[in-house]
């Protein structure tokens, strides 16, 4: 059988944006600036590096401004261009380069897994990856690359997982897994739990926004019974999946930023702000002035 590759990176961005709230009334909580750049690019540059060559954004009412900030703005760059102002020009000429980008709507915000599902007709039977903008990893090789590696040698869905200590685990799924005698990176998923009361978690194994799954998981979220809400859950689906494949956690390398609050968001803008080469040294030194 020829190995399955990975060329198409999903991305669920129908939500309202509400812990955002004034600022997402009319701004898409994906479009949300962190230092230099909206949410939703860290991701689809990402995916870039991870070798993915499609880009197919879910979205819903109010998201038009992801569209015109992917594609080309003639005024923008013939502006620049007069002007002179040559660096700029191919930044802006880069953002529309990134790859090339699909659009879908989410008529209704039934879910992670509905999102998904939306996604299907332009997936098509190949295995495919889901980044949630919300979640920002910092990594010397980009997070999704690092799974895309573990894949080429699974050929299984994977699951992105970080160690959260103590019970702090309780806010996020968990794992029950055990680690793969030759790459302990990678987790045999046996079961999963969302949201495990303090104490009876199978693991620290948190599952982040961060996905590789098999084409199979549309026929798993198109039979999984919704709940609160009517809502088409992913995580009930992955479970639905692993009574007929094999599904691996794998624990990357890397710093993530859960920039889907105000603090979280605030935190990731610090930090990535005092990596950046060119603003970096002045806000490090303008931060140690504050009287904090």
């Amino acid at each position: 059988m020829a190995q399955m590759k990975v060329r198409k990176a999903v991305f669920p961005a129908a939500g309202m944006g509400t812990r955002f709230l004034p600022a997402t009334k009319a701004t898409p909580k994906e479009m949300l600036c962190l230092v230099d750049k909206p949410l939703i690019q860290y991701g689809v540059e990402e995916a870039v590096a991870a070798g993915c060559t499609e880009i197919i954004i879910v979205t819903g009412r109010g998201k038009t401004t992801m569209e015109d900030h992917f594609d080309k703005s003639a005024e923008l760059e013939a502006s620049l261009e007069a002007r002179g102002k040559t660096a700029l020009l191919e930044v802006a000429r880069s953002v529309s380069k990134l790859a090339k980008i699909t659009y879908t709507r989410q008529p209704e915000a039934l879910g992670l897994g509905h999102a998904v599902l939306m996604a299907k007709e332009l997936v098509g039977n190949e295995p495919f990856c889901v980044l949630l903008p919300d979640d920002i990893v910092d990594a010397s090789t980009p997070c999704m690359k690092q799974m895309v590696e573990a894949f080429n040698e699974t050929q299984s869905s994977i699951l992105g997982s970080e160690v959260v200590e103590g019970d702090a685990i309780s806010a996020y799924g968990c794992l029950d897994c055990t680690p793969d005698a030759a790459n302990p990176r990678l987790l045999a998923v046996k079961d999963m739990v969302e949201k495990p009361k303090p104490g009876t978690q199978p693991s620290q194994n948190a599952i982040i926004g961060r996905y590789i799954l098999t084409p199979r998981i549309f026929e798993m979220i198109e039979t999984i019974t919704p709940g609160a809400g009517g809502e088409l859950q992913l995580t009930d689906a992955i479970k639905a999946l692993l009574q007929h494949e094999k599904v691996y956690g794998f624990t990357y390398e890397g710093k993530r930023h859960d920039a889907g609050d105000k603090q979280g968001f605030l935190r990731a803008t610090v930090e990535l702000a005092l990596k950046n080469d060119k603003l970096g040294p002045d806000f490090r030194s303008w931060l140690k002035q504050l009287p904090l």
